[in-house]
């Protein structure tokens, strides 16, 4: 009997696992997780490289030891770490990479979050990492945000294989893809091999959820008891009808007439990737953000309590995007006639997206830094 993970990836949809961390490499687990076909990709963020280095204080201690020695920075350090993680990682998932899915063998190395409102230094940055890696596999993840869309064009024109994180609305999901086809086809005008170019774009699921379900909440507080419970009713809605939303886009943009003569050139979608897909409220299912969107030619990153469950006990039942694109649509207007704008959540969550990225980065840093002077005086 086929695991869940494979049914999913027969039906389309590739799963990567949103965590790295020197244990999980170390100990075969992630090698485990991609020869069963559990997992065909890796994400990672600050987020995840700062639970990693601070909450396993067994990680990496030779390492930082060597190089706190050297008299290198906490920045250099981190640098250090994470290509190492990220290279053992492609590594492992070279394999996978060349069986040729195009959404399949991939990780995830993100430009620190201080440059996501620098476009210049977006760039350099991105090309700086896809340098020091060397992997055909990697991505090098690009915030969405108004100043680094200049940056996705710039860096596929450049060849260099972008995942575009922080998406969250269709109208910014339009953005980043008008983005990637630009820069494709500056790639086509220069005569240039679109070979192993590849992007994702990362579409941010259930933190819309929660930041609407509070608002539904507040307004069920002062409401009368018939329009209470219209807006309790709109709860777990937002997250799946918004995502439908950029389903609909995506479909349009890479697979209709206007992106033909592209693919006639030899370039590949930039496949739609469910981002954010843990389940923050435990009244919803475990795996909600899952099989509510499971469908082809796409990926979702999952962190590893989501992946587990849906191991455990989750569900594969088809193509269960292009069905519910009607249903979406009159979640979408119910949520609009409740007074609720997807468009100002999506923009909020944006900017927090950003700054709680840099925040755990910041976090990071003080973290090497303690642990570099703790290792050096045990040792």
């Amino acid at each position: 009997m086929k695991s869940p993970a494979v049914a999913l990836h027969d039906l389309g949809q590739s799963i990567w696992l949103d965590f790295i961390s020197d244990g999980l490499i170390r100990s075969g687990e992630l090698k485990r997780l991609i020869d069963e076909g559990s997992v065909y990709g890796v994400t990672s963020n600050p987020t995840i490289f700062k639970n990693a280095i601070a909450g396993d204080k067994d990680s990496y201690p030779a390492e930082i030891i060597r190089l706190a020695t050297a008299g290198k920075s906490a920045e250099e350090i981190f640098d250090e770490l994470s290509a190492r993680d990220i290279t053992r990682t492609a590594d492992l998932l070279l394999d996978t990479y060349r069986k040729g899915t195009g959404r399949d063998g991939f990780v995830s190395l993100e430009v620190p979050p201080a440059l996501a409102y620098d476009t210049e230094g977006t760039i350099a940055e991105a090309k700086r990492l896809w340098a020091k890696i060397q992997r055909p596999n990697l991505f090098v993840k690009v915030p969405a945000t108004p100043p680094c869309i200049p940056a996705i064009e710039a860096l596929i024109a450049d060849g260099i294989s972008i995942n575009v994180t922080l998406t969250f609305s269709a109208p910014q999901y339009v953005t980043v893809a008008e983005a990637f086809k630009r820069g494709i086809d500056r790639r086509i005008g220069a005569g240039l091999s679109l070979e192993g170019l590849n992007s994702v774009a990362s579409i941010f699921v259930s933190r819309l959820d929660t930041s609407v379900d509070k608002e539904l909440e507040e307004k069920a507080k002062n409401a009368p008891p018939d329009g209470k419970e219209r807006y309790l009713s709109l709860r777990g809605k937002a997250a799946v009808a918004n995502a439908l939303h950029v389903w609909e886009e995506y479909r349009a943009q890479f697979f209709g007439p206007h992106f033909e003569d592209r693919r006639r050139a030899g370039a590949k979608p930039q496949w739609l990737l469910w981002a954010s897909t843990g389940t923050k409220n435990p009244s919803y299912s475990d795996v909600k953000y899952v099989e509510e969107l499971e469908g082809p030619d796409t990926i979702n990153t999952m962190p590893r309590e989501t992946l587990d469950a849906f191991l455990d006990h989750g569900r594969v039942l088809g193509n269960g995007l292009d069905p519910e694109i009607e249903n979406a649509r009159r979640a979408r207007q119910a949520l609009a006639d409740a007074g609720i704008s997807l468009q100002t959540h999506c923009e909020r969550l944006l900017a927090d997206g950003v700054k709680s990225f840099a925040t755990a980065y910041d976090e990071m840093m003080a973290a090497i830094r303690e642990r570099s002077v703790a290792l050096l005086q045990r040792d």
